[in-house]
């Protein structure tokens, strides 16, 4: 045993002399914020809206302003992206009138864009600089019909790239294990694996147990139970009535009431069909997210218990939630969950005065 204030050499991680990261065993972390800014005027810079349809040209000019913070964490090849950010895009219109061609600009206002938040859209502000008559109500509605798609679309590209390690991306390609060529240069001839012992053949049913169970890799299930003051048939109107809905998160909501009927809600974010419904009791559904890859749905079931009157008990139960999204965020669960718990349950406390 070592003496206190010694160690023993054997279990003491030492600085190297080089100042190399072997392996990136400790955290790495890279400031992303100029390379933010280069990456987001590349993508949102001299972007073509409109190209004299309607007698309107529109596009966007420059990045304006970028503000806040951005970089990513990496240790042992993984890969945490961090920013918060606020970025406003200057755009310019020309419309030809019976009086001549007008030229009006604006701006495009994305006030947060987040880690937290990269499974969603972020806000979008369109404003008209100067006077706004007749042609910036025109360029200022074209932009949103045609612009805003094309700039979340870009912004998209982004939080893709920031997802995958930003600037530090091409320095972790580089340090990818190497190939089984790799290995013949170093050292000649690659040893060829032994033959693979003979496997005794399995069973139909553990087969088919493996392969659901493999089909379930990359996928997590949340669970979890909330308290109100009310009825449960209260909270079931609430969760079921696309008014209601509106109301409490301020987002446009479309929900059936009937089995096999389709729900959006949050501006179209999240989308699904109900499949079981029982009044004051159960709802059950197919729920995802736009930004999940094509073709994955969740089932969230909602039940809900009255132990005593006035006080109502929902047990949330949603499986088959991707640890992924399409642009390989993996923050999915963690934003699902939390969105369950601050932006419906909490709110839903606030609005209605449900409140534990």
């Amino acid at each position: 045993m070592a003496k206190y204030g010694e160690g023993d050499a054997r279990w003491i991680v030492q600085e190297r002399a080089d100042g190399t990261n072997v392996h990136n065993w400790h955290w790495a972390e890279r400031d992303c914020l100029e390379w933010s800014r280069s990456r987001l005027t590349s993508l949102l810079a001299g972007l073509p809206v409109l190209s004299g349809e309607g007698g309107l040209a529109l596009r966007t000019t420059a990045l304006d302003k970028l503000d806040g913070e951005a970089y990513v964490n990496i240790r042992k090849g993984k890969v945490i992206p961090g920013y918060e950010l606020s970025l406003t895009l200057a755009w310019e219109a020309e419309a030809t009138t019976e009086s001549g061609v007008v030229k009006v600009s604006g701006a495009a206002e994305v006030p947060y864009l987040a880690d937290e938040n990269a499974d969603e859209d972020p806000e979008l502000r369109v404003t008209v600089r100067g006077d706004d008559g007749p042609v910036a109500r025109r360029a200022k509605d074209a932009f949103l019909t045609k612009g805003k798609p094309l700039v979340l679309e870009k912004i998209r590209e982004y939080v893709a790239a920031m997802a995958k390690g930003g600037p530090a991306k091409d320095e972790l390609d580089s340090k990818k294990s190497p190939t089984k060529a790799a290995a013949v240069e170093a050292g000649g001839a690659a040893t060829a694996p032994a033959p693979a012992a003979e496997k005794k053949e399995e069973a139909p049913a553990v087969k088919e147990k493996k392969a659901k169970a493999k089909d379930k890799e990359g996928f997590k299930t949340i669970e979890m139970t909330e308290k109100f003051y009310c009825r449960a048939k209260d909270m079931y109107e609430i969760l079921m009535d696309e008014n209601r809905w509106k109301g409490f998160t301020q987002s446009n909501a479309r929900i059936s009431r009937e089995v096999g009927g389709q729900f959006s809600l949050f501006d179209g974010s999240i989308s699904g069909v109900n499949e079981e419904l029982q009044e004051g009791k159960l709802i059950v559904q197919k729920w995802r997210f736009g930004s999940w890859p094509d073709g994955v749905h969740s089932t969230v079931r909602l039940v809900f218990d009255e132990p005593e009157s006035g006080v109502t008990v929902i047990s949330l139960k949603q499986t088959d939630v991707p640890e992924e999204d399409r642009y390989g965020n993996s923050t999915v669960v963690e934003n699902t969950e939390r969105g369950w718990r601050e932006l419906i349950f909490q709110r839903i406390r606030g609005v209605f005065g449900f409140g534990i």
